[in-house]
């Protein structure tokens, strides 16, 4: 059997966090490893953990949930960000998807749908609704031009153009018929040569500028 998919839970609501961890834990594949009540004690818990993926709230007290990515990119914390948010303002979450989290669900979810949120963000892809990512790519800097493609190997614009599928570094390796080793590598290069912090940012990127799989 594979092994479960560790996830902390970081909510400023103990009511949410148990609702939570109450349906996740009857999943056998998903493991609840911890809590936190805001995002300072979130980054502690990550560092101390080490999560596959973190549920994170938006709005909370002290270090708000955006904060707290900033801060989990920085420390090069590669637990998977998946925030879970009562608000459906553009402005709340495209800055929280801006700082590195790999999608948003609302706390109204279907537990069926947010244990395969959990799953789909774990496996590498992205979750998007599409009035969202209008918005990123309208905020895109100009600094990442399509003239950066130029920088790119062929291998690497595949691999560009399969990011921005949606496809995680293992259905990649499927389909170019590599390693997801040599796979990580040519993401990291994507996102050096065109100044990117994460997959996010290349999926946008190579959408805006038509690199396609």
């Amino acid at each position: 059997m594979a092994e479960a998919i560790k996830v902390l839970l970081v909510d400023d609501h103990q009511v949410v966090r148990r609702g939570l961890r109450t349906f996740l834990e009857v999943q056998d594949d998903i493991e609840v490893v911890g809590e936190a009540a805001d995002g300072a004690e979130g980054v502690e818990r990550a560092q101390e953990l080490e999560p596959d993926v973190i549920l994170m709230d938006v709005k909370m007290p002290g270090m708000d949930g955006v904060d707290a990515l900033r801060r989990l990119r920085e420390l090069e914390n590669h637990a998977r960000v998946l925030v879970v948010t009562s608000f459906t303002e553009q402005r709340t979450v495209v800055p929280a998807l801006r700082a590195g989290a790999a999608g948003y669900v609302y706390k109204d979810v279907d537990p069926d749908a947010l244990a395969g949120a959990i799953r789909s963000v774990h496996a590498g892809h992205i979750l998007l609704q599409p009035e969202v990512a209008g918005a990123l790519l309208s905020q895109e800097e100009s600094s990442s031009g399509p003239g950066r493609a130029g920088s790119l190997t062929e291998r690497e614009r595949e691999v560009l153009g399969l990011i921005a599928d949606g496809r995680s570094n293992r259905e990649i390796a499927r389909a170019l018929v590599l390693s997801e080793k040599t796979v990580k590598t040519h993401v990291s290069n994507i996102l050096m040569k065109l100044d990117l912090a994460d997959r996010t940012q290349a999926a946008l990127w190579a959408v805006r500028h038509g690199v396609t799989g």
